[in-house]
């Protein structure tokens, strides 16, 4: 250890590939006095894989354990520790665990230092042939039917190319929903396993990827990349009568009034309250 505070190095490290870990990020993991990582079987193997000393620490660091783990780090980082942050690929923080560490660090004070290098989400990005000038990442979508649909409306008429993560388990279904809100004619794109040996990369419009993969679902690590909407792209016009049709379909399946006003508002332009109270009036 130095003395004085420590410092605390976010490390991008391989999703598949190992010749993708930098030099500098190499470098890092072994001067390191503690690495901090999501997985310590797979960040134990990395640091074999470059010769970092074997009996260097590792702490664990997942969402169950991340508030109290945070407060271990900084008093690490506090006697001057040189500490690691990784996830178990990628960009830590990026839809993994890493944040509180980093946000409680920068309370105390200590340098926060980015090794950048590896990301899904760019890689996906850059594959997909879709606008790559402005995006926005949003993650996993919910996993329940009502509240994925709820996030796709709220994000229809976004003139931006859309990233998320996904479970490869629920792929599919996210692709209907998507296909359902959003248009199945909608030009998107699914890549998996990147920058490991079975990589692929496909792009074709909503539906046919519903369709698709409703047939086999894909293996490995899933990002889904969908073009954003037309500018000036309209909201939705619907009467009274057919708003009242719609919520009636939203709610037989399973969705409260709540969630089904928020997401015909969205979809429509309308106040939520005037929407909701137009549900209610209908289904008391």
């Amino acid at each position: 250890m130095k003395s004085g505070p420590g410092q605390l190095t976010v490390v991008a490290t391989p999703l598949g590939n190992d010749g993708d870990l930098s030099p500098r990020a190499a470098a890092a993991l072994r001067d390191a006095d503690v690495v901090v990582a999501e997985d310590t079987r797979s960040a134990r193997r990395l640091l074999t894989a470059i010769g970092a000393a074997a009996s260097k620490p590792l702490l664990s660091c997942f969402d169950a354990n991340e508030a109290a783990r945070a407060t271990d780090v900084v008093a690490r980082l506090a006697a001057g520790a040189q500490v690691a942050l990784i996830s178990e690929a990628g960009t830590p923080m990026v839809s993994d665990p890493g944040y509180r560490i980093v946000a409680a660090a920068i309370a105390a004070g200590v340098r926060i230092v980015p090794v950048p290098g590896p990301s899904a989400l760019l890689a996906a990005l850059v594959a997909a042939g879709l606008p790559t000038d402005r995006f926005l990442f949003l993650g996993f979508p919910p996993r329940k039917p009502g509240a994925r649909r709820q996030l796709f409306e709220s994000v229809r008429l976004l003139p931006y190319t859309l990233v998320f993560y996904e479970s490869p388990l629920r792929a599919a279904a996210t692709l209907a929903d998507l296909a359902a809100v959003l248009g199945a004619g909608r030009r998107a794109c699914l890549a998996r396993e990147l920058t490991k040996p079975y990589e692929e990369v496909v792009r074709d419009e909503l539906g046919a990827l519903a369709a698709r993969y409703a047939e086999g679902r894909p293996l490995g690590e899933v990002t889904l990349v969908v073009a954003g909407a037309d500018e000036g792209a309209a909201a939705e016009t619907l009467t009274d009568a057919e708003l009242i049709e719609r919520a009636s379909e939203l709610i037989a399946g399973g969705q409260s009034a709540r969630d089904v006003a928020t997401e015909l508002a969205a979809a429509t332009g309308r106040p939520r309250r005037d929407v909701y109270r137009i549900i209610v009036r209908e289904h008391g």
